[in-house]
């Protein structure tokens, strides 16, 4: 296992103000059944954007348009990686969701509701999207 990686996740919010959660499987050993964003691991020198259009399309066969940069976390897993993490504001291209095997279940939830169900590793992307995103032209 490496000691760094650099992750990319896709804050995806629908034109009905809805952003799309996973659920993670039981069986994971990080974060197991939690409800997250979508998102992974970059191979080592791939384009962050390219790699974050793969991993959508393999965790929930989407299209997206990436928009913005929402927030970067710097954090040490339990198991001792040190991971960069780059949230991306996405704007949905197409919106039939079919997930992986690595998650059980998919949600589009309003947008307000979404802390009270999203893992709170997100919660700070839902407030930075109430405060630049909403209702803002």
């Amino acid at each position: 296992m490496e000691a760094f990686a650099v992750t990319v996740k896709s804050f995806i919010v629908s034109d009905r103000q809805q952003l799309l959660i996973v659920k993670r499987r039981d069986d994971i050993k990080h974060k197991p059944g939690v409800w997250e964003i979508q998102g992974g691991r970059l191979e080592t020198g791939e384009n962050p954007f390219l790699g974050l259009k793969r991993e959508v399309k393999e965790e929930v066969n989407l299209e997206v348009e990436i928009q913005n940069p929402l927030k970067i976390h710097h954090f040490i897993r339990g198991d001792g990686q040190k991971i960069t993490m780059i949230v991306f504001l996405c704007r949905p291209i197409t919106e039939d969701v079919k997930i992986s095997s690595e998650h059980t279940d998919y949600q589009w939830i309003d947008i307000n509701r979404a802390k009270s169900i999203l893992t709170e590793d997100f919660h700070e992307e839902v407030d930075l999207y109430q405060k630049y995103f909403v209702n803002k032209n």
